[in-house]
């Protein structure tokens, strides 16, 4: 019995004269994301996209937690393919349906028919088909409002598929159809759910984090590698720019006052950052920042750090609480990666009492007193490159 996967594309079908465009990427998505499984034909039609094993004894369950991770992708189904005749589709629902139809008590079938060449419409195919299902396991009875299982026939073109049963997708656009962005990354649990929320809307990912040993550690620097190495499952390729951040730190202890501490780092990051974006083709920075959940994110503090960038930053998580932000991160399955005790270099020399309303002014004329540009040369020349694969 020959299985095949049926992708619903959800808002690509909206994109007007660049849906090919779209679907294009998505397919190419796609292929990156089954590359290492069993080999599968892939093809375009009718506003579904199908996945088609080349082997009998392909892993489909695997392919299938691979497409769960597709931005593009809304919802997807497991079909068996059949002849298009009532006899062949009878058979094969029955066969392929058996072990779901036994273990439930309710059901309903829908039907489908884009292919108007076939002889019965979408009724006749319901009826037919459902009679023959309760012949089979009398046990059953018709639920046309909630069932426990809906038997599904789609009628297509190029034959007849049935399925039972829809597996979410991830949503969204595909990666790369909105462009480039970098994400400032640390190890905490903010900063890897806006990389994959900014996936999700088709941006393509690089990512800056900022190393100060030995006041952080080496195993920090790889708790982020893992923190990004779950995002790109989702994201794809991600390539890492950890740039070596202690003597501008130890300079802004020096040099600078402590209440200012937090803020001009947060203005010498996104300065950093900007940099490495531009030389990346990137057109955004990317924060975990959400208003008011610390003293760096007051409204204040933010439009003072955003000052010091002349690129967009997006900042995905603003409105939302903590325990929203928790429930993507076990979603997306790096909460307990995030919640390891290696620090970042957020908390070296955090500030006793941070000031939650800088004035731009001050923070500026502290900030050029100090003077870090050459610092910042010497930082980006030294930045250490780490390549993530899914």
């Amino acid at each position: 019995m020959k299985e095949i996967i049926l992708i619903k594309v959800g808002e690509i079908v909206l994109k007007g004269l660049n849906r090919k465009s779209f679907e294009s990427m998505l397919i190419r998505s796609i292929k990156h994301a089954l590359n290492g499984t069993s080999q599968c034909k892939i093809s375009s039609a009718q506003s579904t996209i199908y996945v088609e094993p080349c082997y009998e004894d392909a892993d489909i369950d695997e392919i299938c937690e691979r497409l769960e991770k597709v931005f593009g992708i809304v919802a997807f189904h497991r079909a068996v393919v059949a002849e298009k005749n009532m006899e062949s589709i009878t058979s094969t629902a029955l066969s392929y349906l058996e072990e779901y139809l036994e273990s439930a008590n309710t059901f309903k079938v829908e039907a489908k028919r884009s292919d108007k060449s076939f002889p019965l419409k979408s009724p006749e195919i319901c009826r037919e088909l459902g009679g023959k299902i309760l012949e089979k396991f009398n046990h059953l009875t018709v639920d046309v409002h909630n069932p426990e299982i809906q038997v599904t026939v789609e009628v297509r073109d190029f034959g007849a598929y049935i399925h039972a049963g829809v597996i979410r997708g991830a949503g969204g656009v595909p990666v790369g159809s909105s462009g480039n962005g970098t994400i400032l990354i640390s190890g905490g649990i903010d900063s890897p759910v806006a990389a994959w929320m900014m996936a999700k809307r088709g941006l393509r990912l690089n990512a800056v984090h900022f190393a100060s040993p030995p006041y952080t550690s080496q195993r920090a620097e790889d708790k982020v590698v893992r923190l990004l190495k779950k995002v790109s499952a989702y994201a794809g390729n991600i390539t890492m720019y950890t740039v070596p951040f202690t003597e501008i730190q130890e300079k802004i202890k020096k040099d600078c006052p402590e209440e200012l501490f937090t803020i001009i780092m947060r203005r010498l990051m996104m300065q950093i950052s900007q940099r490495i974006a531009e030389n990346t083709d990137s057109s955004c920075l990317i924060t975990g920042e959400s208003l008011g959940q610390v003293a760096s994110q007051t409204m204040k503090a933010i439009v003072t750090t955003d000052e010091a960038a002349d690129m967009v930053v997006f900042r995905p998580l603003i409105g939302m609480d903590k325990e929203e932000i928790i429930r993507i991160s076990r979603k997306i399955d790096t909460f307990d990666i995030s919640i390891e005790p290696y620090e970042d270099c957020c908390t070296v020399f955090t500030p006793k009492h941070p000031r939650t309303k800088p004035v731009l002014k001050y923070v500026k004329e502290a900030q050029e007193k100090a003077g870090f540009d050459e610092m910042i040369e010497t930082a980006l020349n030294d930045l250490k490159i780490t390549y993530i694969n899914p």
